[in-house]
Formats: structure tokens, sequence, C-alpha cells
């Protein structure tokens, strides 16, 4: 193995094998479970709660095939229950946990929301990801554009960038780099597993890939 082989596996983190691919691949794409208590399967979001992680793509495909083949009892090695809609739940805490940093984002100033200020963050440069709510007019959408060498995100809905942002509803939003900025992509890029399909159409709730 080569030094630079070395060095891109250290940078890439830890890595864990998703139970219902079989894929290994960084934690940060992946969804960590533990056995309850209760033998219930519980989703740890944050990768935080005590006891063995059972773990599976960021990707709702995966998630329901663990789900309706069992394997979360293989990998645990014992029989546990699977709470009714925990697909669901799934995508509602990334959703909640991606709001959240985005909410502090804004806070730190890190972070805009209104057309005319994400625009003013474009053209100057000051922006490294571009947001845009998935149910918001593609016309509108369609005069902003990703900035060069930045990320984009739009599979959250207005409703939910309105929380972030705290106004009512928000279409455009834009992040200056550095600060919570790479923790909002990372955490985006996992509920758009729940939300895009891999051939970049639409999965079950309403949205825009990027």
């Amino acid at each position: 193995m080569t030094r630079g082989k070395r060095d891109s596996d250290r940078e890439a983190g830890p890595e864990r094998k998703c139970i219902a691919t079989g894929e290994v691949r960084p934690k940060a794409e992946l969804i960590r479970f533990v056995i309850g208590p209760d033998d219930s399967v519980v989703p740890d979001i944050l990768g935080k709660l005590p006891g063995r992680g059972i773990w599976v793509s960021a990707d709702r495909a995966a998630l329901e095939k663990a789900v309706a083949k069992n394997l979360f009892a293989r990998a645990a090695r014992q029989p546990v229950r699977v709470p009714e809609g925990l697909v669901a739940e799934v995508e509602a805490q990334l959703a909640r946990r991606t709001v959240d940093l985005i909410s502090l984002a804004r806070k730190s100033g890190a972070a805009v929301a209104g057309y005319e200020k994400v625009k003013s963050w474009l053209m100057r440069e000051g922006a490294q990801v571009l947001i845009q709510a998935s149910d918001g007019s593609e016309r509108g959408k369609s005069k902003l554009s990703t900035p060069y060498g930045g990320r984009f995100i739009g599979w959250l809905t207005t409703d939910e960038l309105g929380l972030a942002f705290g106004r009512q509803t928000v279409i455009h939003g834009a992040l200056a780099s550095g600060g919570l900025t790479s923790r909002v992509v990372e955490e985006a890029a996992r509920l758009k597993g729940f939300r895009v399909s891999d051939h970049g159409g639409r999965g079950r709730r309403k949205g825009k890939d990027g």
C-alpha cells in the first residue's frame, strides 16, 4: 500500500459495513442503529447511543430492504422488534437534524435566506452552498445557480427551511464556507438518500435533485 493510499484512507475516516447492501462505506454515509432494552430497533442519528452499532446505508431502499428481510435480527443475532414506520421516522430525524444545523449556521452569521440576499452572496462569491426548497417555484429557482465548486441542497421543503431560518416559509438560502457548513452538507446528503432516487428522480417526497 502506498503512502498516498494510506493518507487517503485516513482522511476518509472510519468505515462500516451496511447490513442491507454489504458495502463498506464511511460512517458519514450510513445510519447507525442499536437494539434497545425492549429489543426494539432504535435509530441513532447522532451515533452516540450505547450498544453495538448496526449500520445501514443512508438510503431509503436499503433501509426498506433491512426491514423487509429481517436483517436487523440477523445482524443482532437475536429476535428484535422493528417499530412500525421506522423508515419515515429516520427520514424525519434526518430532516430535523439538517434543519437544526442550518439554524445554528444562521445564528452564527454563516447562512442567509431570501432571494436578494442569496443572490448578493452568490455574486460576491460569499456562498459555498445554495439551498432551494423542493416545493418552491421552479421558475424562481432557475434564476440562481450553484456556486462554482460549491454544493447544492434541494430536498428540504419551504416549511422546513422556514423553521431553519426563523420564518414561515423560505425558498432560497445560502451557506458560507467554514463553520457548520460541512456538517450541514453531510447531514443533507444522508437525508437526500431518503428523498431523491439514485437515478436523479424524485423519491416519495416531492423534491428536486441538484
